[in-house]
């Protein structure tokens, strides 16, 4: 019965220590390997499109899933005002628990996690979507997830040029600037257009909630493969229709995103591949070097149970607190007697 109450807790703090003891790098990799093997084996999770709460500022989402040994959800949010008054666009936090006790054992900040998952996701996919030979990539929209992405595909899909755009140029010199020392090759654009010439890889990743065309047909050429990061609810997408009817698209959880992806723009029964069955080797992804892939990424709870899985596995002595957070009364049945005795 030792230490029942306990459970760890990961700060922004030492998270930030975590990430930064293992390296960006090979952290984005190490996690990537665990997202990918928890979607090799994507039968074995229950699964449901997250829970949201919608207002005309942003949105509340709970995303839960299991694989029937360990439970983990998210709470997150997304308000793309909140930058006019310093706060994040997008906060988190997550509890990882064992089913058979229904005990939490982690509680963990996921705000810096949800970034990195993010980043990990869309690389460990473009692995088996991007073109052979990737190296140069466009990032449209260069706030907070930006950096992450971009380290995520040099890691992971060994990409070493990254052309950059935003209609904030600030943010554009900002994450160039972050950039520096980390072996890429940045160029800051004027234009998504500029942005997207010559590149092998697009990365869309803005955070307005509205209908928004970040991407026209004209500027996508054959032979490219899209991460679609920022259209992520309803009512918020990045890509012209016609650049979705021309593409081969790879989706998360179907029943999610036809609500919140790119695809909301399609008809209900427009074809898409479920990323898993790739990942298994039950379904093609890249079959031609001109076809367009589309990976019209919303987030999944099954990526959040990955990275807490991953930072669960990292824990050590000192790079974690560990809560009182549970009630542990001498005896199961006597919880009021537990608050008696604590009486001075």
């Amino acid at each position: 019965m030792k230490d029942l109450n306990i459970v760890p807790f990961v700060s922004v703090d030492q998270m930030m220590k975590i990430v930064l003891e293992i390296g960006v790098e090979t952290l984005l990799k190490e996690m990537a390997g665990y997202i990918e093997a928890d979607f090799k084996r994507w039968p074995s999770f229950d699964k449901s499109a997250r829970v949201a709460a919608h207002s005309p500022e942003g949105v509340i989402e709970l995303m839960p899933t299991s694989d029937g040994v360990s439970y983990g959800f998210k709470y997150v949010n997304g308000h793309p005002d909140n930058t006019r008054s310093g706060r994040q666009t997008v906060t988190a936090f997550g509890v990882l628990a064992d089913v058979a006790s229904g005990y939490p054992v982690l509680l963990s900040e996921m705000t810096l996690l949800t970034a990195l998952r993010t980043a990990a996701t869309s690389a460990m996919v473009a692995k088996h979507l991007a073109p052979k030979g990737a190296r140069r990539m466009a990032i449209i929209g260069n706030g907070a997830q930006s950096e992450f992405q971009a380290l995520a595909f040099k890691a992971i899909c060994g990409i070493d040029r990254v052309q950059l755009y935003d209609i904030d140029p600030e943010a554009t010199a900002k994450c160039a600037a972050n950039l520096e020392g980390f072996g890429l090759q940045t160029q800051q654009c004027q234009s998504a257009q500029e942005a997207v010439e010559g590149a092998d890889i697009i990365t869309t990743v803005t955070a307005d909630k509205q209908y928004a065309t970040i991407l026209t047909d004209n500027m996508v050429g054959a032979g490219v493969h899209i991460n679609a990061v920022g259209g992520d609810c309803p009512g918020k997408t990045e890509l012209h229709r016609d650049i979705l009817l021309r593409s081969d698209i790879f989706v998360e959880f179907p029943e999610q995103t036809r609500i919140e992806g790119e695809i909301q723009q399609l008809a209900p029964d427009h074809p898409v591949t479920e990323i898993w069955q790739v990942i298994a080797g039950e379904a093609k992804g890249r079959s031609d070097p001109r076809q367009i892939t589309l990976f019209d990424s919303v987030g999944f709870a099954t990526e959040d149970f990955s990275a807490l899985r991953y930072i669960k596995d990292q824990l050590r002595p000192g790079n974690h607190t560990r809560l009182d957070m549970l009630a542990d009364p001498d005896t199961p049945k006597d919880l009021f007697g537990m608050l008696l005795r604590a009486a001075p």
